[in-house]
């Protein structure tokens, strides 16, 4: 699919984010595992949402599916049962490594498996300490690639350093030390999401919160709950707030974008840099804070620098501030690029190289990555490379190019944001 992008001189509307991915699968995860049943409002339709309800509904998951509500049918800890088939990921490596740390805990055999994109990602980090705490894990190069074959067991605590930030590697083990008799102890020392920890904590576990950098967690446990309320997606607004504050005018209203700390890094350093974004209407959902937010266009951004914990408070949000970046006064470096996955660095690449044919000035050294402002953009054709977050980023960069811009492979954006370029047509003009 190939979509034509043309230049904008006003973003202005009212709209509403699909709900954020990470915290839906999440919700559906431990939702299977608790007693009795929990109803999901706000659950996207993406590829993602779908890969990981198949996946669940092959361990014996029941669920009833109602417009954007799911009834999920609580297993309990021990409810699941062996897979007849194999479990695919389709290409969502959130799923594959809560998966991962689920089946760890499991009295049985599975497989796990993903489509070609997936099966690139490292799980080296995830199989790893979950096998020290006792589960028997074998795939490709050792354990390393997709599919795994895993053997659960009556699992060990561990106590855990995350050696990079990764909030799914720290969610998986999380899981698995529910089904582990003692206390998990994990050090995440680059403050990642903690969007399992609030779940959990929803559902009626205890997680003790140490200092800045230790969880506790001591297992066995039991999950309880009645709902899940799913805030809009900050990592797709991002795309949104970053179009509006480059529009020469309108202004923008998106409701009930989720703000976590460990998220809204993005609102942070935007502000610092000089866009106009009002919070409005706060509250919160099962430990989740909201908010709608009112972003103004025209205003003059200058560059910053980004390092240590705030670049992982904005992970999912880099290419969206990237955009912002070519066009703030000055240049903005990001420091410790060299920290984040492998997955996340390429993404950074291949945007880079795609910008670079819009006529962009983006350097990629050994630890940082650092975008000249006041960039003049020219249309040029692009490729997404089937990374959804390249996509919209370089729609939105195409905003506000001096000409018209073809991004091909642009169904890479649908498939984690359905309608992504039907928002943008009806707020852009």
């Amino acid at each position: 699919m190939e979509i034509t992008i043309r230049p904008a001189e006003k973003i202005e509307g009212r709209t509403r984010m699909p709900g954020d991915t990470d915290i839906a699968l999440g919700a559906l995860l431990l939702s299977s595992l608790s007693e009795g049943t929990v109803e999901i409002e706000g659950i996207p339709e993406t590829e993602d949402t779908r890969s990981t309800l198949n996946c669940l509904k092959g361990l014996g998951g029941e669920f009833e599916e109602i417009g954007l509500k799911i009834k999920v049918k609580g297993k309990g800890l021990r409810g699941l049962k062996e897979p007849d088939d194999v479990l695919d990921a389709g290409k969502s490596d959130t799923t594959a490594r809560l998966l991962t740390g689920l089946l760890a805990g499991q009295p049985f055999h599975s497989t796990l498996t993903g489509e070609k994109s997936l099966k690139k990602y490292s799980m080296k980090n995830v199989t790893e300490p979950l096998m020290q705490m006792g589960a028997s894990i074998s795939g490709r190069h050792n354990g390393e690639h997709l599919p795994l074959a895993i053997r659960g067991y009556d699992l060990l605590p561990i106590n855990y350093t995350l050696p990079v930030a990764c909030s799914q590697l720290k969610s998986a083990l999380l899981t698995a030390a529910l089904y582990s008799r003692g206390v998990t102890e994990i050090t995440d020392l680059y403050h990642t999401r903690d969007h399992t920890e609030r779940a959990l904590r929803h559902l009626g576990v205890r997680i003790e919160k140490l200092g800045r950098h230790y969880i506790n967690l001591k297992g066995p446990v039991q999950l309880k709950g009645e709902r899940f309320y799913i805030p809009g997606d900050i990592s797709r607004a991002a795309f949104f707030i970053v179009a509006s504050t480059l529009a020469p005018r309108g202004e923008l209203y998106l409701e009930d974008v989720g703000i976590n700390p460990s998220r809204a890094g993005i609102i942070e350093v935007l502000g610092r840099m000089g866009a106009e974004i009002r919070l409005e209407n706060r509250r919160e959902y099962n430990n989740e804070p909201l908010a709608d937010l009112v972003v103004k266009g025209g205003r003059k951004l200058k560059g910053t620098e980004i390092a240590g914990s705030m670049m992982h408070r904005l992970i999912d949000e880099i290419p969206a501030l990237a955009v912002a970046a070519l066009f703030a006064e000055g240049d903005t470096i990001l420091k410790g690029v060299n920290t984040l996955q492998t997955e996340k660095s390429e993404r950074l690449r291949l945007l880079s190289l795609e910008l670079r044919k819009m006529g962009a000035l983006v350097e990629e050294l050994d630890d940082r990555l650092v975008i000249r402002g006041n960039s003049k953009l020219s249309g040029a054709r692009c490729e997404s490379h089937s990374d959804h977050a390249v996509a919209m980023a370089l729609a939105t960069a195409a905003l506000f190019a001096e000409d018209e811009s073809v991004i091909y492979g642009a169904e890479a954006a649908q498939s984690s944001f359905p309608g992504f370029f039907d928002v943008m047509n009806r707020i852009a003009s």
